[in-house]
């Protein structure tokens, strides 16, 4: 019987890293007891683990979540408003497209009489701003950035969306509800139409939701949120004082934003999941049956939708 040599060598080896096979590893994961290298190490509360059994560790883990059920992402930087900067990012491009292209606004913007017939309306004219007053599109991200970088990391990203989107159609409904259309001639023709007033653009709708948001929260954890009243209050009166100002979706967004903000904010830890679609999925009803309620009680009626 033939019998090689290499059967009998009982040299130790020197362990190796099973990520860097070039590499001697001495070190063992508390975990799973492979060897790890130096780069492959790290701290646990008792002893060592390897990479792959902390990633292991992690996924396994239940997130973290804040007092009203978002996820919190308090270690993660600038990504725990991601949404807050996408948001801005959109408005801003889609400000450059307003400059850049002519009748781009047209295509977005909000009027009543067009509503129905074009309900994309209701939300995109809440990306659109001003371009003969770059401090509208300036005060809107300012303000959208401040009350962003609050509710975002608190409320989580999928209510944070949903309550920044139904703000801003809740104020193209604030201006379909408190706008009186205006029986009016054209003279070319003689042709009598209903006039609902001028376009509406701007994302004060969505800002004065999270404005009410902020104090439903604040008062929720027994803050002090007398500056965010101070501060709605003030921006009220200017839009009633200075004409060109949109104060009806001031008002439709502040109403919106305040119902789901003190919804998601009283919601108890057994609910928040509930509520976290519950509530969004109810405000768009409320809206639209209000939106078509309104509309039925008009001179144009339901004509131009049907």
């Amino acid at each position: 019987m033939v019998i090689s040599y290499g059967e009998f060598d009982d040299t130790p080896r020197t362990p190796v890293c099973p990520r860097h096979p070039d590499r001697a590893a001495y070190v063992r994961c508390q975990r799973c007891g492979r060897p790890a290298c130096p780069d492959c190490q790290r701290q646990a509360a008792v002893g060592i683990q390897c990479v792959d059994c902390v990633a292991t560790a992690k996924k396994a883990a239940r997130p973290a979540k804040t007092a009203l059920g978002g996820r919190a992402r308090i270690d993660e930087g600038p990504k725990a408003y991601l949404v807050t900067y996408t948001l801005i990012g959109i408005c801003v491009a889609m400000f450059v497209l307003q400059l850049a292209v002519p009748g781009f606004t047209e295509l977005f913007y909000f009027e009543a009489g067009d509503a129905l017939s074009q309900p994309w309306r209701f939300l995109t004219a809440a990306f659109l701003h001003s371009t003969s007053f770059y401090g509208h599109i300036l005060f809107n991200m300012y303000a959208l950035y401040i009350s962003g970088s609050f509710l975002e990391p608190v409320l989580g990203r999928a209510r944070f969306v949903a309550l920044c989107l139904l703000s801003a159609v809740g104020g193209s409904v604030g201006v379909a509800l408190l706008t009186s259309p205006l029986l009016l001639v054209y003279v070319p023709t003689g042709e009598l139409y209903w006039w609902w007033g001028p376009p509406v653009v701007g994302a004060s709708g969505m800002v004065f939701g999270l404005f009410g948001a902020m104090v439903a929260v604040l008062r929720r954890f027994g803050a002090n949120y007398a500056q965010m009243i101070v501060l709605i209050a003030i921006n009220t009166v200017i839009g009633f004082a200075v004409p060109g100002i949109a104060w009806q979706a001031h008002l439709g967004g502040l109403a919106v934003g305040f119902a789901i903000g003190w919804g998601f904010s009283h919601a108890t830890r057994e609910r928040q999941k509930t509520f976290g679609w519950l509530l969004p999925v109810s405000m768009s009803v409320l809206l639209l049956a209000v939106t078509l309620v309104r509309f039925a009680f008009t001179p144009t009626g339901l004509a131009s939708w049907v």
